[in-house]
């Protein structure tokens, strides 16, 4: 497994992070297990959960991926060799939107209890909230890290503007940072005049903050649930476009050329544009993750990596 630096921490984490967003819920134990024995066995450490995970699938709250992981853990007993990552802020049955420094405290309180573990590695702020000052925000999490329940923190789903003001005000009072940010990322780009709110998507404003910042950029949604590949998964109108039409021929086309799949070859590029893209993967099946992982042995050549660039710009 590759890797590559989290922002200014110092650490290196895994290239491909493995979302654990379905386990417990859509994936059951034992297939849950397996793919996170596959992860590990390739070499993989960075792992993604989040409090809310996964209270939409039917018959159940929230909270299931967090207790899954507590348990294979305590199984493995790997704890002290992987870098578990961890959200609040989305809603979730008895618990509301926000990023109070109350609602910090005691979901990051039961995050760690669910889990089994001391200390969460990367705690994310999963969506931005206006309503609460940034200084109280910044501030319950700089507690956290001073209360050695949190190593370093992320944001997930901010705009580079309020990205920019979390940082200014984390400076201000010699707080910790946001490392990172996660953000919906894929290869396809949104049509004029559409989101995705409440996520956010990665937008060229986005990485060149995170270029000038040194911000590490993390992808989720990277492959669109299968439907760069599956014909019975569609695409959100909001990415159908002439453009990328365009756009999805130079990938077919790069992947033909490659001897790779669609989905290897969105990983890859993401993992050689600058700055550097952490895709966080998901699978189903253990075949599905060798899938994502062997994009790790795909090299895009520099003439690919501009074709890929330019395809279906005006």
């Amino acid at each position: 497994m590759q890797t590559q630096s989290l922002g200014h921490t110092g650490i290196q984490v895994s290239s491909l992070c493995l979302g654990a967003m379905y386990f417990g819920t859509r994936n059951d134990q034992a297939t849950s297990y397996r793919i996170l024995d596959a992860y590990v066995d390739a070499g993989g450490t960075f792992i993604d959960t989040a409090n809310i995970y996964a209270h939409w699938v039917p018959g159940f709250k929230g909270g299931e991926s967090e207790t899954l992981l507590n348990q294979w853990l305590k199984q493995r007993g790997n704890r002290a060799k992987l870098f578990i990552a961890s959200k609040v802020g989305f809603g979730y049955p008895g618990v509301p939107v926000g990023l109070k420094a109350s609602q910090i405290e005691e979901e990051c309180n039961k995050s760690l209890k669910r889990m089994g573990i001391e200390t969460i590695d990367l705690y994310y702020a999963h969506v931005d909230d206006r309503t609460t000052p940034l200084e109280e925000t910044m501030g319950a999490f700089d507690k956290l890290v001073k209360a050695g329940k949190v190593r370093f923190i992320g944001g997930s789903n901010y705009r580079a503007w309020r990205l920019e003001e979390a940082r200014w005000t984390a400076q201000t009072h010699d707080w910790a940072q946001f490392c990172c940010i996660q953000q919906h990322y894929t290869y396809l780009k949104l049509r004029p005049g559409t989101d995705v709110a409440p996520q956010v998507m990665a937008n060229e404003d986005l990485i060149d903050y995170c270029k000038s910042t040194g911000t590490t950029l993390l992808a989720y949604s990277v492959l669109q649930s299968g439907a760069y590949t599956r014909a019975e998964r569609k695409f959100s109108p909001k990415l159908v476009s002439a453009d990328n039409e365009k756009r999805l021929a130079a990938l077919r086309n790069v992947a033909a050329e490659s001897h790779a799949t669609v989905n290897q070859v969105i990983l890859r590029w993401m993992l050689q544009s600058s700055p550097s893209v952490i895709p966080l993967i998901a699978a189903s099946d253990e075949t599905q993750l060798q899938e994502n992982i062997a994009a790790l042995s795909l090299q895009l050549s520099p003439d690919q990596m501009e074709v890929l660039n330019n395809a279906g710009l005006q």
